[in-house]
C-alpha cells in the first residue's frame, strides 16, 4: 500500500453498492459542514500553512478533495546502479554534495547537486526551479522521478522524503497522486492532507439524481473522490475523473438553466406586438439588403419581443457583420411600441461611432436620438435628461454615463449592451433597473468576439444566442501576412504605394503594459518617428485613449475625411471605426495581442471597394505566439479562429483575461470535455422537461449541491 494511502473500498465495486442504496439499503446521510472546515482541522496544517494553501485556492477540506491530482505515477523505487541510459524512473536518494547555488546555462536556470543511494551516486539537475536550491541541504532525503542519461539525472518531479530506502528490492505497483503544488507547499504535504480528507468524502452532497446515476452507471460522489486521488488501478483514475467532470458540468448547467428561468419569470416584459410601419419604412430605406443571418436574427428576436418575458439574447457577430443594424431594428421596434431604447457602449470612442452609424442608418426617417457620455456639455446633457424623463426622447446612446442616478427614463423597454464583457455586473444591472416599474426591459447583448460553442454554454449558458456569420455585400477580402524584420523595408514600400494611390492606413502600436497612459505615450512616440522617417511624405494622425474627447473626435474626423493618410493608434480602434478608404492595417508587436484582438483590428480595413492587407510585425514570438499569428494569417473566419484560440490557450486563460464572475472548473477541462458538456446540458434540459423545475424533491439535493459548488453568483456572468 502506498505511503499515506487510505483504506477504501474498491471504486469498481461501488456501482453494486449504489444500486443497493437505490433499492432501500441503509444510506449515509452527509454532513456537508464537515467539508466546510478549514484545513487547520487536518493534522499537520498550522495557521501559516493554511494561509499559504488559501492563496492557492485551497481553503477548506472540501476544496482539498476537489483539488484532483494532475496525474499519478508508479512509485516503485529503483536502484541507481540498475538504471539504464534513457530510462525514466523513481529513486530514493540523499544529498551528498554541498548545498548548491542556482546557475544559468543560456536561457535555462539550473540547480545541480550530487545525490546517491546504497548502490551509487549521480548528479541530479533541476531546470528553471532556482528556489529548490534552498531545500537541497547535505543529507536531505529525496524521492526523485526523472530521466537518467548515463551521466546525470534530469529531475521532473521530486519531494522531500523520510530516510532513503535501505531495501530497494522490487515492490508491487504503487499509484501515487501528483497534486499541483506551490513553492511553499510540497506535493507530499498535499498528498498527506488528502489521505486524511478522503475519510470525510462521504459528507459531500451528491448532486446527481439517483435515477441518473443508476442509468449512467455512475458511482457515488464520495467513492469517486477517493478513487481519483488513491486508485487501486490506473483505469479507476480516468473513470473517476470523467464522473467528477460530468457532475461539475452538470451542476453548472443546472445553475445556468435555473437562473435563466428565474429571470424570465421574476418580472414580465413589455409586449411589442408585430412590426409596424416605422420598421417597414426603415428596412425599405436601407441602401443594402440585410443578410440571411440578419433576417434570421430579426425572426429570433421577434419571438422574444412579443413573449411577455424579458429577452436575454447574446448577438455574436464577425467584425463588420452588421450587428448595429440588428440592434437598431430592436430599438425601432421599441419606439413603435411606445417605449424607449438605450444603447450602452464601453468607451466614448465606440459610443460616438455608434452615433455616426445610427445617423447614417436613420437618415431617411429623421428619428431624433441623443448621445450621453462623460464629455457631453452640460446644457446638452440637461436637455437630453429632461427629454428622457418626459418621454419626448425615444433613443439614447452613451457610455456608463447612462447608469448614473440622474438619468431617468419614462418608459424604457429595451437595452442594447455593446461589448458587454467590458462592463461590470453592477453596471449592467443598474441599466436594467431603470425599466418601467414592475417590468424588466428586453436586453440584447452584443460582442464582436466570436465565442466557441463550448465556452458559450458555460460563460453565457443563461442567454439565448444568435450568431452573424455572413458579411454584408461590399466587404472586401483581407490578406494577412506575417512580416519579418528583414522584410520591413519592403512592407513599408508597399504601404507607401497604397498611400500614393489615394488609400489610407492604420498603424497600431503594441501593448506595452496594462496602463493606457503608457500605451498612449508609445503611440505618440511612434507617430513622431513615422512622420520623420518612413512616412515623412504623408500626413500622419494620432489617436489613443488618453486624449481629450474633442481631440479624439477631431483625429477620427480628420482620418475619415482623408485629411490624414495614416492613423497611428492604440487598440481604441479595435471596434466601431468605419473608414471605407482604409486598405492597410499595420500591427506592430503582434505577438502581444490575442487572436480575437488581431482579428478585430484587421476588421477595420476591407470596408470599401478596394482589396485590403493586414501586415503583422512580431518581435520575439514564442512557439505559442507563432501558432496564434499563423492561425490569424491563414484564417479569415472569426468563429474558426475562436476555436483555434480555445485549442491553443484553453478555457481558463481566455475567460480569465476577459471575464469576471465566471465559474472555474476543478476537474472538467475545456475544450477537451466538450462532448461531456453537451451530455450534461442535455441531461439538464431533459430534467426540466420532465419535472418542470430542478427544485423538485424527486431530484434530491441537485440545486443545493450546485450552489455549494459554485456559490450563488458563479454561474451568473450576465445577471441582468
Amino acid at each position: 500500500m502506498a505511503p499515506g494511502r487510505p483504506v477504501a473500498r474498491s471504486f469498481a465495486g461501488t456501482r453494486e453498492l449504489e444500486r443497493a442504496d437505490l433499492l432501500g439499503a441503509p444510506v449515509h446521510w452527509p454532513r456537508p459542514s464537515v467539508l466546510d472546515q478549514g484545513l487547520g482541522a487536518l493534522k499537520g496544517v498550522g495557521p501559516k500553512t493554511a494561509e499559504a494553501a488559501a492563496e492557492a485556492g485551497i481553503r477548506t477540506v472540501g476544496d482539498l478533495l476537489f483539488h484532483v491530482p494532475r496525474r499519478h505515477r508508479d512509485l516503485r523505487i529503483r536502484q541507481l546502479a540498475d538504471l539504464t541510459p534513457g530510462e525514466t524512473a523513481t529513486v530514493s536518494v540523499e544529498v551528498q554534495g554541498s548545498q548548491p547555488r542556482p546557475f544559468r546555462k543560456g536561457r535555462l536556470r539550473m540547480v545541480s547537486v550530487k545525490v546517491g543511494d546504497a548502490t551509487g551516486s549521480v548528479r541530479a539537475t533541476w531546470f528553471n526551479q532556482p528556489w529548490i536550491a534552498s531545500k537541497l541541504t547535505p543529507g536531505a532525503a529525496l524521492l526523485l522521478t526523472g530521466k537518467y542519461s548515463g551521466k546525470g539525472f534530469a529531475v521532473r518531479e521530486w519531494e522531500l522524503a523520510g530516510q532513503p530506502a535501505s531495501d530497494p528490492s522490487p515492490q508491487p505497483e504503487t499509484m501515487v497522486p501528483v497534486h499541483g503544488a506551490t513553492e511553499t507547499i510540497r506535493p507530499q504535504q498535499i498528498r498527506d492532507w488528502v489521505s486524511q480528507a478522503v475519510a470525510l468524502a462521504s459528507n459531500a452532497i451528491e448532486g446527481l439524481p439517483a435515477e441518473m446515476r443508476a442509468r449512467r452507471g455512475l458511482s457515488g460522489l464520495g467513492d469517486a473522490l477517493r478513487a481519483v486521488h488513491f486508485p487501486e488501478v490506473v483505469v479507476e483514475v480516468d473513470e473517476a475523473r470523467k464522473r467528477l467532470g460530468f457532475e461539475e458540468l452538470f451542476l453548472h448547467q443546472a445553475l445556468l438553466a435555473t437562473r435563466k428561468r428565474t429571470h424570465r419569470t421574476a418580472r414580465p416584459a413589455p409586449r411589442f406586438g408585430k412590426p409596424g410601419e416605422l420598421v417597414g419604412r426603415w428596412l425599405e430605406s436601407l441602401p443594402f439588403e440585410p443578410t440571411g443571418d440578419q433576417l434570421k436574427a430579426f425572426d429570433e428576436i421577434e419571438g422574444d419581443l412579443d413573449s411577455g418575458e424579458p429577452m436575454q439574447r447574446l448577438l455574436m457577430g464577425e467584425v463588420g457583420s452588421g450587428k448595429t443594424v440588428v440592434a437598431l431594428y430592436c430599438m425601432l421596434r421599441a419606439l413603435e411600441a411606445g417605449y424607449q431604447a438605450a444603447l450602452m457602449a464601453p468607451t466614448e470612442t465606440l459610443a460616438e461611432q455608434h452615433a455616426i452609424t445610427l445617423g447614417k442608418l436613420l437618415a431617411e426617417e429623421a428619428i431624433p436620438f441623443a448621445l450621453l457620455t462623460g464629455a457631453t456639455p452640460a446644457p446638452v446633457r440637461r436637455r437630453a435628461l429632461n427629454q428622457l424623463a418626459s418621454g419626448e426622447l425615444g433613443l439614447i446612446l452613451g457610455t456608463h454615463a447612462l447608469i448614473e442616478p440622474t438619468v431617468q427614463f419614462a418608459r424604457l423597454g429595451l437595452v442594447v449592451v455593446d461589448e458587454q464583457h467590458r462592463f461590470g455586473v453592477g453596471q449592467r444591472r443598474a441599466l436594467d433597473e431603470k425599466g418601467v416599474e414592475g417590468m424588466a426591459p428586453h436586453v440584447l447583448h452584443m460582442t464582436a468576439t466570436p465565442i466557441p460553442r463550448t465556452l458559450s454554454l458555460t460563460a453565457y449558458g443563461d442567454l439565448d444566442t444568435t450568431a452573424l456569420h455572413e458579411l454584408p455585400a461590399g466587404r472586401q477580402p483581407i490578406s494577412t501576412h506575417l512580416v519579418s524584420e528583414e522584410q520591413r523595408g519592403e512592407a513599408f514600400e508597399f504601404l507607401r504605394r497604397q498611400l500614393r494611390e489615394g488609400r489610407q492606413a492604420f498603424v497600431v502600436c503594441p501593448l506595452v503594459g496594462e496602463s493606457e497612459k503608457v500605451a498612449g505615450k508609445a503611440a505618440a512616440v511612434e507617430a513622431d518617428r513615422l512622420r520623420n522617417g518612413e512616412l515623412s511624405d504623408f500626413r500622419v494622425g494620432l489617436l489613443h485613449g488618453q486624449m481629450h474627447s474633442n481631440d479624439k473626435n477631431e483625429a477620427m474626423r480628420a482620418f475619415a475625411g482623408h485629411e490624414t493618410d495614416v492613423l497611428v493608434s492604440t487598440t481604441v480602434i479595435e471596434v466601431g471605426i468605419d473608414v471605407p478608404n482604409a486598405t492597410v492595417m499595420v500591427i506592430e508587436g503582434a505577438e502581444r495581442f490575442g487572436v480575437s484582438q488581431l482579428h478585430q483590428l484587421r476588421g477595420r480595413v476591407g470596408r470599401g471597394e478596394h482589396p485590403s492587407q493586414c501586415l503583422l510585425f512580431a518581435e520575439e514570438a514564442g512557439e505559442l505566439a507563432q501558432k496564434r499569428l499563423q492561425a490569424v494569417a491563414e484564417t479569415g473566419d472569426g468563429f474558426k479562429l475562436a476555436e483555434v484560440d480555445l485549442q491553443l490557450r484553453g478555457e481558463g486563460e481566455i475567460l480569465g483575461t476577459r471575464q469576471s464572475g465566471l465559474a472555474r472548473f476543478a476537474v472538467a477541462k475545456l475544450p477537451e470535455d466538450g462532448p461531456l458538456l453537451l451530455e450534461a446540458r442535455q441531461e439538464v434540459l431533459d430534467l426540466l422537461g420532465r419535472h418542470g423545475s430542478l427544485s423538485d424533491p424527486a431530484l434530491g439535493s441537485l440545486l443545493d449541491a450546485a450552489h455549494r459548488r459554485f456559490g450563488t453568483g458563479a454561474a451568473d456572468p450576465i445577471p441582468l
